[in-house]
């Protein structure tokens, strides 16, 4: 694998590499081998671990033990312990024991990151031998219930480099998290296929599963299914005060042969200073010959099965099961599926992954698209009880951050409309059956339970507007008609909410295709006056609307046309400046405000009174508007338009040239030259796009925008891969790169992009970078697919693609040699075309998993 994606020494410190199911929350693999963050409680939980979880290797020779360690390269500084911990922890206490960094263990390691595989090597000399872990959940493109498992799948492998035959006992330890009266067991039958006597932990308490709180964890194994390993276990480690636990659990590592067995009656009370820590073990022996090579599987699974709202104010919170509880019965049942399922999950798993890294993208790019794919596998993501994905903006560290959905943070992620379709129309469902208000404006936060009363926040136009350019997406994405002719009427009814007289903030009352009232946006607050950002989402949703409206026969259509025609005018006459286009509006009116005030607007109500809110009375100046500033955000809806085959919106001259400026005027090289009073993402040589700059000669609102100075990485992915499709493939990979060079696992963890909060959602907008490299055409509506690849003349190219009925991969060596590869679904189509060569089919090409189609004859 690429060098690229190889973390050694300081690289490894901040890394938390997620391991879980989409909407299953997720344990983080730590960059020394550490299983950490454990989120599988139905809620973030950055920064904390399970007790004393952790993975070991003893070697033993002729019945002697020759070494012991812990399966964990070095601990990370710094050493003085954290802050803010309990008595006789934390802050001048050293690290905490829990870390195990008192024990042996490897010297070395290096971390090879292809998401959604780790694979880390150890390395010591003192190790009879060579270990290497590799990690994952499985992640398929369409499979959306395989890529929905909540399990941890955890392969080591051991060679014996040394000249004589050894055994080497892997050792699973892991606490019991699920809360007081703790009760550990391994069950004593056959009691699931394929499980044998003494191959599962189970982790469990007094507390039923199916109460809020309720849940259990299992590590299992099916090495003791081969006839010359056994399994051993302790249900319980050794209970008792200061140190006595992890004393005796040493002891009992170091001492050859299996471990023998010990078993509390009682639950598990407390204890080491009231810590309620209650591992039990499983260990695996495995006799492994000179030169031999062996892999031992253990699934460590999870099942709490009752969400709560744990935000909600009040008492009596709203509760439901998750998606994953009607797919398993528990955490054993989980574990038994990832164990019998494991050579086909893992292989599927595996031609996704080397599919992607395959692609002939710059490393860059590929690493900003595969990083993020493990957003969805966060408690970013939800999956609901009957499958519905719902989602955080991000996530605090102990809960999430910004409920509901967001609509304008959710326009800009790619990942799941093209890799898993079916869940991202789950979201257009949700939108359009239960937020939408009667007047047709949508709030940006769907509530929970669904069905809950709408959010009082004000609907926003990039949020609303982009909901219909995203229905067309989708619709082309899947190809299905049913779909779209259900769900058609209230996405009308959304886009007419635009002129309605019920819309307070008056959008477009006269139809003119542009917007001219109070915006709110995805920054946060207000813009007043015409914008090309806001108003170009307006022209692509009308855009989109005349499509969808001439397949299903509505006789809006051509009104829509006439609007979007009349709007893309105006702007291109009168946003641009010649270099950009910029906001129209006079900053010193206060009567504009004065416009909106209206006391009792009580559901839209964002601030209390607007005049206050946005009025500088020191300055004389309406605050957080654009004026002539250069936005990164102002082709953004172009961006949108371009990736869904919508063409153009706006004039591809003027586009071009203002993608040219926001590279010109919002990148900054060395951020330790710029003032940001606003959160610091990147800093001191780091480098990025800001969100707003005001070249020399350009009128700047004292207090401008909102978030002006900040480098936000979603709305920088948008910006640097449309710089990408406008032909300006080294500005945007400049843009790209800055990205990732912050996210270095020194500085900050490459799987974990935040805006705010960790793992945030916007960031998703990376994967984008495989359509754009591609040229990606799609429209499974009349079954085309085709290709227009941005690469150095004359060089082969390679990418992954994925829709609603199929994914793989294109080839490309020239102009006369393409093929086309499914790696799963069923692909059927009328038409394919490959740079400016069409090839049309007089009956429909099925093309099925495992084929492929090729230009000539191979």
């Amino acid at each position: 694998m690429d060098d690229n994606f190889i973390y050694r020494e300081a690289q490894l410190s901040q890394i938390s590499f997620p391991l879980g199911g989409i909407g299953t929350g997720c344990i983080g693999l730590s960059g020394n081998g550490r299983l950490i963050d454990w989120e599988i409680f139905n809620r973030p939980n950055k920064g904390h671990g399970n007790g004393f979880t952790h993975f070991a290797v003893r070697t033993e020779r002729d019945g002697e033990v020759i070494d012991a360690r812990v399966l964990q390269g070095p601990l990370a500084g710094p050493y003085e312990g954290d802050h803010h911990t309990p008595t006789f922890r934390g802050h001048g206490f050293g690290p905490d024991r829990e870390t195990l960094a008192g024990l042996p263990h490897f010297r070395g390691l290096e971390f090879e990151g292809t998401y959604p595989i780790a694979t880390l090597s150890f390395s010591d000399d003192r190790f009879p031998g060579e270990a290497r872990l590799r990690a994952f959940n499985p992640f398929i493109p369409r499979e959306a219930d395989d890529s929905g498992i909540p399990a941890a799948f955890l392969e080591y492998e051991i060679e014996n480099t040394t000249a004589d035959n050894l055994t080497y006992v892997l050792v699973g330890s892991v606490n019991n998290p699920v809360g007081r009266n703790n009760l550990n067991t391994v069950p004593s039958r056959n009691f699931v296929t394929s499980f044998e006597w003494g191959n599962t932990l189970h982790l469990t308490a007094d507390r039923d599963k199916d109460l809020p709180g309720g849940g259990d964890v299992t590590l299992a194994t099916d090495a003791g299914l081969a006839a010359d390993i056994a399994v051993s276990y302790q249900h319980d480690w050794f209970r008792g005060t200061w140190f006595d636990s992890l004393e005796v659990y040493w002891n009992d590592l170091t001492t050859p042969g299996p471990f023998t067995d010990r078993r509390y009656d009682q639950p598990m009370q407390g204890m080491e200073f009231a810590r309620n820590s209650n591992e039990g073990l499983l260990a695996v022996h495995v006799p492994i010959p000179a030169g031999g090579r062996r892999s031992i599987r253990f699934a460590l699974a999870w099942s709490f099965p009752i969400f709560v709202k744990y935000w909600h104010q009040g008492d009596d919170k709203p509760t439901w099961p998750n998606y994953y509880a009607s797919q398993f019965a528990d955490s054993t049942d989980a574990a038994r599926y990832a164990l019998q399922e494991w050579d086909r999950l893992h292989a599927e798993t595996e031609v996704f992954r080397d599919a992607l890294f395959a692609s002939t993208l710059p490393p860059a790019a590929l690493d900003a698209v595969s990083a993020n794919l493990s957003t969805l596998k966060t408690p970013t993501v939800m999956r609901l009880e009957d499958g519905t994905i719902h989602g955080w903006e991000g996530l605090r560290d102990n809960q999430g951050c910004c409920e509901g959905s967001c609509t304008h943070v959710w326009n800009y992620q790619q990942s799941l409309p093209f890799l898993f379709p079916s869940l991202e129309r789950t979201m257009r469902d949700a939108d359009y059956t239960y937020n939408l208000l009667p007047s047709g404006g949508m709030p940006f936060r769907i509530q929970l339970p669904l069905g809950s009363p709408p959010d009082k926040m004000r609907p926003c136009v990039d949020g609303q507007m982009g909901g219909v350019m995203k229905t067309y997406r989708d619709w082309k994405i899947s190809g299905d008609d049913r779909w779209l002719q259900a769900i058609w009427p209230k996405v009308k009814h959304s886009l007419e909410y635009a002129w309605s007289p019920e819309n307070a903030d008056r959008w477009d009352p006269d139809r003119t295709g542009v917007i001219w009232g109070r915006q709110h946006h995805t920054l946060d607050m207000e813009l007043f006056g015409p914008n090309s950002w806001l108003t170009g989402f307006y022209l692509g949703a009308l855009k989109a609307a005349v499509a969808m409206a001439a397949h299903l026969g509505d006789p809006d259509g051509p009104e829509y046309q006439k609007l979007y025609e009349n709007g893309r005018r105006w702007v291109e006459g009168n946003l641009f400046n010649g270099e950009y286009y910029v906001q129209q509006v006079d900053l010193e009116d206060i009567e504009l405000l004065e416009s909106y005030r209206v006391e009792d607007d009580v559901h839209f109500q964002w601030i209390d009174n607007v005049v206050d809110g946005y009025w500088d009375a020191e300055h004389g100046q309406i605050k957080y508007q654009l004026a002539e500033g250069c936005s990164i955000d102002q082709i953004l809806a172009q961006w949108h338009a371009s990736l869904y085959g919508l063409g153009d919106i706006l004039d591809p001259s003027q586009v071009k040239s203002a993608g040219a400026a926001i590279m010109r005027h919002n990148f900054v090289e060395e951020m330790d030259e710029a003032a940001n009073p606003c959160r610091v993402y990147s800093l001191n040589d780091e480098a990025g796009l800001v969100i707003a700059a005001w070249p020399d000669g350009a009128r700047r609102p004292v207090i401008p925008i909102v978030y002006a100075q900040e480098t936000m990485n979603g709305y920088e992915y948008a910006a640097g891969i449309h710089m990408i499709m406008l032909g300006m493939v080294d500005e945007g990979m400049r843009c790209i790169a800055a990205i990732r060079d912050r996210y270095d696992g020194e500085r900050r963890n490459p799987w974990n992009e935040f805006e705010c909060g960790s793992n945030y959602a916007r960031s998703m907008a990376s994967y984008a970078l495989l359509n754009a490299f591609s040229g990606l055409e799609f429209d499974m509506a009349v079954g085309h697919l085709g290709f227009r690849p941005i690469a150095p003349p004359g060089e082969p190219f390679k990418c992954l693609w994925s829709l609603g009925p199929a994914w793989g991969t294109v080839s490309i060596e020239n102009d006369d040699s393409a093929s086309i590869h499914v790696h799963g679904g069923v692909l059927t189509l009328t038409s394919i075309r490959i740079g400016d060569r069409v090839t049309t089919f007089s009956e429909p090409l099925a093309i099925s998993a495992g084929e492929r189609w090729s230009s000539v004859r191979v």
